[in-house]
């Protein structure tokens, strides 16, 4: 999008600079007449002449209204939330459902069926479809404990399909033992290739102890949910999963002349299986494996019960060498950069950034941590705050190259600071709009997304440009055609840019007027929330700078001879 605007804009500067004036002298040559000034124009610039001369008169209450305003404004700044993107509008759900490790694609199953028919007695749900565990060369490694859902909708308006959301959550809620997630297909993806977690709000804590891993990250689980706006807060290699122990009796093993490597190789043959033959097909190898029946392995008994050959000939049960019982231990032990890490995620039901300030503060005052344990945060919600950080640098080092090339154009520090002044009120517009829709609770505006912070930018140059048009023809009324600077003079240039100053802003919000209209909608979740800020600036900025510009160039503007001669 920014390549295409910078394109645009360049070829319509040379437009501008080569057509334009050739077609004018082209059409025009010898036919310019001076006509008469529409009735609406006239209208409009007796009340705004009349407006500044009132604005001149009491500069001082103006202007400190405005300074409060903006300040009013910029203090709402630090109220709003933010995330990196907001959420997609696809029709579309997909939930991860899973369960203890160690259960069985039978269950899951079952328990897949029981969830099906629940959301589909919603009329909105138009089909489910269900997936357990992972094929055999997937990419997700997946246990058959989890299974994954989609649920089609229906044709629905922006506010069903989140009631439906939360409609799917109940659901989900109402089963017991199960864990669960409810994401957008694109919102899966772009989290998941942010920091391989589907959540938007990931944190690893590091340390060498599983023990105290798995302590620290049941705290900071527990921490997460007593923060408002919590959900789906998980640990994602929870301990727990159930495992059947063998532990040999040596004294036994020595006295029946069992040596323990041959009853381990042993009971991994039976239960885990030994190639013992070669089969050839055509140019194919394949081994042949030979173990015992599953249902032998699936309780301490049956493992029990297999019988093993002593040295002496003396068949011996298991049962009989080693302590056979039920345990339980860790499904997965997760790595980062040679480090033993837990990781806990969880999805918010309110904006990211407020959320993570509050998390933070939580684990401050609730969960120490151990020496040589400590956490990060990942996920979305630091990709927004590196993006947002990186915009603004590139945004502060635009800005200087700006400020110097006005500089060079303006030939006074003053002037240039005039033509910055437009930046607060844009700003201010900007903020007041993304602030005006979270009191509404409208969720895809009311919080300072990327498409929100490039609103922003792409508004600073729009209100610049009509501030330059302002003090351009301000400086042309005195160097080139000799009037003196004072309270006439400033309100002829302002008049005379009234009409161009409005058609430029009224253009621009007639050409983002569509996507306001259709932000949060299925194509719009970006470009929307841009729309809004743009419009809510260009608002504000049109009106300041139409208002109050004049009178601040009037007292601190500087148009001297020596312009002229350079």
């Amino acid at each position: 999008m920014a390549k295409t605007y910078i394109a645009a804009i360049l070829a319509s500067l040379v437009t501008a600079l080569t057509v334009t004036p050739a077609l004018t002298l082209v059409f025009f040559s010898g036919r310019l007449e001076e006509t008469s000034t529409p009735r609406i124009q006239s209208r409009l610039r007796r009340l705004y002449e009349r407006s500044l001369s009132a604005i001149a008169l009491h500069p001082k209450p103006v202007i400190g209204t405005v300074v409060l305003f903006v300040v009013f404004a910029l203090s709402r700044l630090w109220s709003l939330g933010g995330t990196l993107l907001p959420d997609f509008r696809e029709g579309h759900y997909v939930l991860g459902v899973w369960t203890q490790p160690g259960t069985s694609l039978s269950e899951m199953r079952r328990i897949g069926e029981v969830i099906s028919q629940r959301l589909l007695q919603d009329p909105r749900v138009a089909l489910v479809e269900q997936q357990i565990g992972r094929a055999e060369l997937g990419e997700d490694t997946w246990g058959p404990n989890r299974s994954e859902f989609h649920v089609e909708l229906k044709p629905l308006s922006v506010a069903e399909e989140e009631s439906v959301a939360g409609a799917i959550r109940a659901t989900l809620k109402s089963i017991p033992g199960i864990q669960f997630e409810v994401l957008t297909f694109l919102g899966d993806r772009v989290n998941e290739s942010i920091s391989g977690e589907t959540a938007p709000v990931v944190i690893n804590l590091y340390g060498e102890d599983l023990d105290d891993l798995d302590q620290k990250a049941a705290d900071i689980a527990k921490a997460l949910e007593s923060v408002a706006g919590a959900a789906e807060v998980e640990m994602k290699a929870a301990p727990g999963a159930p495992r059947i122990a063998i532990r040999l009796r040596h004294e036994t093993l020595t006295a029946l002349g069992f040596k323990p490597l041959d009853v381990l190789e042993a009971i991994d043959a039976a239960f885990q299986g030994t190639v013992v033959a070669q089969v050839y097909r055509n140019n194919e190898v394949n081994g042949v494996a030979v173990t015992l029946d599953d249902t032998s392995r699936t309780d301490p008994a049956g493992i029990g019960a297999l019988l093993l050959s002593a040295p002496s000939g003396q068949r011996v049960a298991l049962a009989q060498l080693a302590d056979i019982f039920r345990t339980e231990g860790r499904d997965s032990i997760l790595h980062s950069g040679a480090r033993r890490r837990q990781t806990i995620t969880c999805h918010p039901t309110r904006d990211v950034q407020s959320y993570v300030t509050d998390a933070r503060k939580a684990l401050a005052e609730k969960v120490p941590l151990p020496k040589g344990v400590y956490l990060e945060f990942a996920g979305a919600s630091e990709a927004q705050r590196s993006a947002t950080r990186e915009l603004l640098l590139h945004s502060l080092i635009a800005l200087a190259g700006i400020i110097m090339l006005l500089r060079m154009v303006l030939g006074e520090w003053r002037n240039v600071a005039l033509v910055m002044c437009n930046l607060p009120f844009a700003l201010a517009g900007g903020i007041l709009v993304v602030y005006a829709a979270k009191l509404l609770n409208a969720e895809s505006v009311g919080v300072l997304s990327m498409g929100s912070m490039v609103g922003f930018v792409t508004l600073f140059g729009i209100t610049t440009r009509n501030a330059i048009m302002m003090l351009s023809h301000c400086e042309h009324l005195v160097t080139i055609d000799g009037l003196e600077w004072n309270l006439a003079t400033a309100t002829r240039a302002a008049s005379e840019r009234l009409v161009p100053i409005l058609m430029t802003a009224t253009v621009t919000a007639l050409g983002l007027l569509p996507l306001a209209i259709r932000s949060g909608e299925a194509g719009c979740e970006i470009e929307g929330p841009m729309a809004f800020v743009i419009l809510g600036g260009l608002a504000t900025a049109t009106a300041l700078n139409l208002l109050i510009l004049p009178t601040l160039a009037l007292r601190f503007a500087r148009f001297g001879t020596k312009r002229i001669a350079a």
